[in-house]
């Protein structure tokens, strides 16, 4: 089981060009295939009493964002055609369409990789993609901090959150491919394991341990006491502690009409993550 088939959301920041070269390393590391896949508003033009918009405007508007939504994955392309094996789409639609386009697309690969919303921007359009990449797709996505990441793809160490749920184990084995590359180790985290006697049995982590350890992969669980801080708090500064590169863990969350409404654990690590994270549901 491997990865050979990446979806990249591209766009022009300076935290999508850090995505995508991070996709480019790991692409290249898994022998994958790249898909870059640029996503693009339809003008919004709010309508007045009285006011008319003539439908040549709107026709020339959709266009030139069209064409500017090929540039951008045009260039993507460009500027990683000769490391990996690549092709791009861009796709326009209502804004509140794109994440479902995302989720869309990201169904037809192994992996999509998003980045983390602007911490300093609340209103950050790229939340929404990443709720989309793993609430809706089905599939694992790969969070890219903000600010990038220069280490190794993929990682050399990992970190794993486990608290024997449905997520949990669905994120456990999404990343197989990366952990069993992470020739440095895996701590497999159980956080305040009391609170969770009926998922985890009498030896908390033992039972995912081994079965990690039948893959191929180099682990060990540390039980660790969250000593009053948040279990999210409690993972971030693990990862720090241990230098690990990757921070593997359910994505916790429900939708309510059209939104989607993420658990505290989740939103948290979305919020100060300063490494990749990747999230199944």
């Amino acid at each position: 089981m491997g990865m050979t088939d990446l979806l990249v959301h591209v766009g022009q920041s300076r935290a999508a060009e850090a995505r995508l070269d991070a996709a480019v390393r790991l692409a290249q590391s898994c022998g994958a295939r790249l898909t870059l896949l640029g996503l693009a508003p339809e003008p919004y033009l709010a309508s007045a009493v009285g006011i008319h918009m003539p439908p040549e405007l709107l026709h020339q508007l959709a266009a030139e964002a069209r064409a500017e939504a090929e540039r951008v994955v045009a260039q993507a392309v460009a500027r990683v055609a000769s490391a990996v094996p690549a092709e791009g789409h861009a796709l326009t639609a209502r804004a509140e369409e794109l994440p479902g386009l995302l989720a869309w697309h990201a169904r037809r690969a192994d992996l999509v990789m998003v980045g983390q919303p602007d911490p300093d921007n609340p209103q950050d359009p790229d939340q929404a993609f990443v709720e989309a990449a793993f609430m809706a797709s089905g599939r694992p996505a790969l969070v890219i901090p903000y600010i990038g990441t220069r280490g190794p793809m993929p990682p050399t160490r990992a970190i794993v959150a486990w608290d024997g749920s449905h997520e949990a184990a669905r994120a456990v084995h999404d990343a197989l491919p990366l952990l069993v590359k992470a020739d440095q180790g895996v701590s497999l985290v159980v956080v305040d394991p009391d609170r969770l006697a009926g998922s985890l049995g009498e030896r908390p982590g033992a039972d995912m341990v081994a079965h990690l350890a039948r893959h191929g992969v180099r682990v060990e669980v540390a039980i660790v006491p969250s000593g009053g801080l948040s279990v999210a708090d409690v993972l971030l500064d693990r990862a720090v502690d241990e230098g690990a590169g990757l921070l593997v863990m359910g994505g916790y969350g429900h939708a309510r009409l059209r939104e989607v409404v993420l658990g505290g654990t989740t939103r948290r690590i979305l919020q100060q993550m300063t490494v990749p994270v990747l999230f199944s549901h």
